[in-house]
């Protein structure tokens, strides 16, 4: 037999063996995709996921085959529940999936039926729990969060936490206490202006008692309103910002 001949019937042999092992791969790959999914199974950040729409979602999924269950779907369809950030999803053959959750971490509220995260992304879940509450226009849920432990750390000399934080449509900032002080912190310098006001309270805390706002917009000072009989305290000197 001629060399390039016998070439040529190796080479074709070849060929058959490969399409023969394909087709084996293909048949043993549609049998498996043909099963039934038996488990959907979740890991990751779930405890703050509602076990009720878990097991909601899973039920929809068991018993179809896997063929027909669309991954890219299953990983919509999770995050859409409450309280999951993002999720990813694989198959484990036979007839499982894996579902890693990360959920949000709530950092405060933002409206009735909105929270804010860790992150500052504002999602929908309900939480039972204390947090304080943000205000501001929408979209600024991240420079809020970026600005929260600021405030809040600023706030700690004062004896009385943070229950609200309020940003306005110009910037400017907002506090209120739990005592129900409210503090006018303006747009710039805002924790160099908390620190300045934690720093005079131990002189000012007895007069503060039932002050309704304390204005710290000032250059070297402050200002109390709603001091009961004894007016306003102001700052010395200095505009407002």
């Amino acid at each position: 037999m001629k060399p390039a001949l016998a070439l040529a019937l190796r080479a074709a042999a070849g060929l058959a063996a490969l399409a023969v092992v394909a087709g084996v791969g293909w048949a043993g790959y549609d049998a498996l995709a043909r099963r039934p999914i038996a488990a959907v199974r979740f890991t990751g950040e779930t405890a703050r996921v509602p076990a009720a729409d878990l097991e909601r979602l899973a039920a929809g999924l068991r018993g179809r085959q896997a063929r027909e269950v669309s991954l890219q779907d299953v990983r919509e369809a999770v995050n859409r529940l409450a309280w999951v950030r993002d999720c990813s999803v694989r198959r484990v053959f036979p007839g499982t999936l894996d579902v890693a959750i990360e959920a949000h971490v709530a950092l405060a509220r933002w409206d009735e039926t909105r929270l804010v995260s860790e992150r500052g992304e504002v999602f929908a879940a309900e939480h039972d729990g204390e947090l304080p509450r943000f205000s501001g226009p929408e979209g600024t849920g991240a420079e809020m969060a970026a600005a929260w432990e600021g405030i809040r750390r600023g706030a700690v000399p004062l004896g009385s936490p943070v229950t609200e934080l309020r940003l306005s449509a110009r910037r400017a900032w907002q506090a209120k206490l739990a005592s129900g002080l409210v503090l006018e912190l303006g747009r710039a310098d805002v924790e160099a202006r908390l620190a300045r006001f934690a720093a005079a309270w131990p002189h000012v805390a007895q007069l503060a008692a039932t002050a309704t706002h304390a204005d710290l917009r000032y250059g070297n000072g402050f200002a109390l309103r709603g001091v009961a009989a004894a007016g306003n305290t102001k700052a010395p000197k200095g505009g407002r910002a």
